[in-house]
């Protein structure tokens, strides 16, 4: 009496099971969903890493003009290789916080009146913050680097302070207001690395794109065959136990 009490404590009932498989089977399903997601994902990251690639190294075209700006796109210009040529703007440097492989120091954007008509902020480059002396520039120059979209709010987890003149991020909107441009691009120019002595040290953007999808990928997979297993067991025992309730009933009633 006691086993078959314990049996019949320890019986799911076939909706039970049923509510059970079907969790089971939406759970794998959303896991192997997710898991052939990040697939696609690396797929489309590595096809993005490849064309931005293909934009750094591409020759040098003419910075984006007032007409074209309204269609500028991150996913389509972004570290697009463009050049520009004019006159800077004295007196109107900001410097932006920045943290690269030479340490810790500032971003120097310097704006330029482009010949076509349009003012564009260019970062020139680093500087150490230890460095009293900025690298300030006059007259004309002809400048080449890579597109770069505009940085909103702030970084560094602190928002940018035009008013005291602390800035985290290149704010390109917030940066003109603050200088008063006039007719300024919505992006700003990464210089490229120059021979220019005692100026800021051009050409160190930094490009890169995490791309983990290949392990999150096999992650989703592997805790759906986990779950998988699971599920497989747990009907195995399920199965064995109705056979074995089965056989109790069948001897008892031989008896």
């Amino acid at each position: 009496m006691s086993l078959a009490g314990g049996g019949q404590a320890r019986r799911r009932s076939p909706l039970a099971l049923f509510a059970l498989g079907s969790i089971a089977v939406l759970l794998i399903a959303t896991l192997m969903a997710l898991g052939v997601w990040q697939l696609q994902r690396r797929v489309w990251k590595l096809d993005l890493i490849s064309r931005i690639d293909q934009r750094i190294h591409a020759p040098a075209v003419d910075a984006p003009g007032p007409t074209t700006w309204p269609t500028i796109d991150a996913a389509r210009d972004a570290y697009r290789h463009v050049r520009t040529e004019g006159e800077w703007l004295q007196g109107r440097d900001t410097l932006v916080q920045a943290v690269t492989a030479l340490g810790g120091g500032f971003w120097v954007l310097t704006p330029m009146q482009t010949d076509a008509g349009f003012t564009l902020l260019v970062n020139r480059g680093f500087v150490p913050a230890e460095r009293a002396d900025r690298g300030a520039v006059t007259g004309r120059a002809v400048v080449s680097g890579l597109l770069r979209m505009s940085e909103l709010k702030g970084g560094f987890l602190r928002s940018n302070d035009p008013s005291a003149g602390r800035w985290f991020s290149r704010d390109v909107a917030a940066i003109a207001h603050a200088r008063d441009l006039q007719g300024n691009a919505p992006y700003f120019l990464d210089a490229d690395r120059t021979l220019e002595t005692g100026g800021p040290i051009g050409g160190m953007t930094v490009v890169e794109f995490p791309n983990s999808h290949l392990v999150y990928a096999f992650t989703w997979f592997a805790l759906a065959l986990m779950l998988l297993a699971g599920t497989a067991y747990v009907m195995r025992e399920e199965w064995r136990a109705i056979r074995a309730r089965s056989r109790l009933r069948n001897s008892d009633a031989g008896t």
